[in-house]
């Protein structure tokens, strides 16, 4: 067909993808989007500021302009478009902190992806010697990049999460609810409600003082702890948010029945995830939920699942499916209740 690329150049436009990445990462490290924010920059006054060689710099930016990331006006500068303003630091749901992780640590353990596939073992294990959030815990740094890029991916779906969960009862529990991002957007819009937050020791530091700043220290509790062995009780609503798809079946049992066990008859559990493809409605599975499948498969032990694979792992932890809420992206809402003849996986 005519103007469609043949299967091998489309190949290997493909496996060029890596050197796409690599140029994003680049210019966000660089600065280039923020530099640019106040209008369009020559090549040399950018080189100038950003301590970058000029025939580089504009090499750059040619190749980012022809991924619509860069403008090339006439008189030869270059403005950003909406798609590279999402790289700009002070950006609505800002892409920068997860170029900063691609650019680092989360990227170089792509790099044992094949690795991963022979072994099933992750390769951020290989590549850092420990696992992620044993990783997260030592390096203060990251961990604050990596918190910053959760909070960016939640304005994304902010909304949408807002109108799933919809009445939260007197008490709301965010089952690893990791800086508190997600708990105090929630506390805002119930302000007879009250928060609790489960995540571990060096999480919790954080989430006191994001919720602290929101004005809601005296209407939240924050328990540093481990939700593969016990979740807090007394919840009207108990969240789980981009969690399960981090661990395998197993894990993601013995995590929903830590929070079956905690539940008394009449609270509501929500999941919220990506889904690959199912036979209840979704479309075929999105390239984000594939390559998101394969980044969880080299970071952590966990995947991407169909709603036919969640309904499994809630019958196995006692639970029953009694909603679904679907959200732009291939996200979904499971809403699920205690099954009374069920029992904790």
């Amino acid at each position: 067909m005519t103007g469609t690329p043949s299967a091998p150049l489309r190949m290997r436009e493909m496996l060029y993808g890596a050197l796409l990445s690599r140029a994003l990462c680049t210019a966000a490290v660089m600065g280039v989007p923020d530099a640019l924010a106040e209008g369009p920059r020559g090549v040399a006054d950018l080189a100038a500021e950003l301590d970058a060689v000029p025939d580089a710099l504009g090499q750059l930016l040619r190749t980012l302009t022809a991924f619509e990331v860069f403008e090339r006006l006439p008189d030869g500068t270059y403005a950003l478009t909406p798609l590279g303003a999402a790289l700009r630091t002070d950006a609505h749901a800002t892409a920068y902190p997860t170029a900063l992780l691609v650019d680092g640590v989360m990227g170089a353990s792509w790099t044992a992806l094949a690795t991963t596939v022979r072994t099933g073992r992750p390769g951020f294990e290989d590549v850092h010697g420990m696992s992620l959030f044993d990783y997260l815990d030592r390096h203060p740094a990251v961990r604050e990049t990596f918190d910053h890029s959760q909070a960016a991916d939640l304005q994304l779906s902010l909304e949408h999460i807002r109108s799933a969960v919809g009445p939260v009862g007197s008490t709301v529990v965010d089952v690893g609810g990791g800086d508190g991002t997600l708990l105090a957007h929630l506390l805002a819009g119930a302000p007879d409600a009250r928060g609790v937050l489960l995540d571990t020791q060096a999480t919790t530091v954080r989430a006191k003082e994001v919720l602290a700043a929101a004005g809601l220290e005296e209407r939240s509790r924050v328990v540093a702890g481990d939700f593969f062995e016990a979740v807090p009780g007394d919840g009207d609503l108990y969240l789980l948010r981009e969690i399960l798809h981090d661990w395998n079946d197993s894990q993601c049992v013995t995590v929903l029945g830590a929070c079956r066990r905690a539940m008394r008859p009449g609270t509501r559990l929500l999941i919220i995830e990506r889904v690959a493809a199912d036979d209840e409605g979704a479309a075929g599975t999105s390239r984000m939920t594939a390559l998101m499948d394969l980044y969880m498969l080299s970071v952590l032990r966990g995947q991407e699942r169909s709603l036919g694979d969640y309904d499994r792992l809630l019958s196995a932890s006692g639970f029953v499916r009694t909603s679904v809420s679907r959200m732009p992206g291939h996200v979904v809402a499971i809403e699920a209740a205690p099954d009374p003849g069920g029992s904790p996986g």
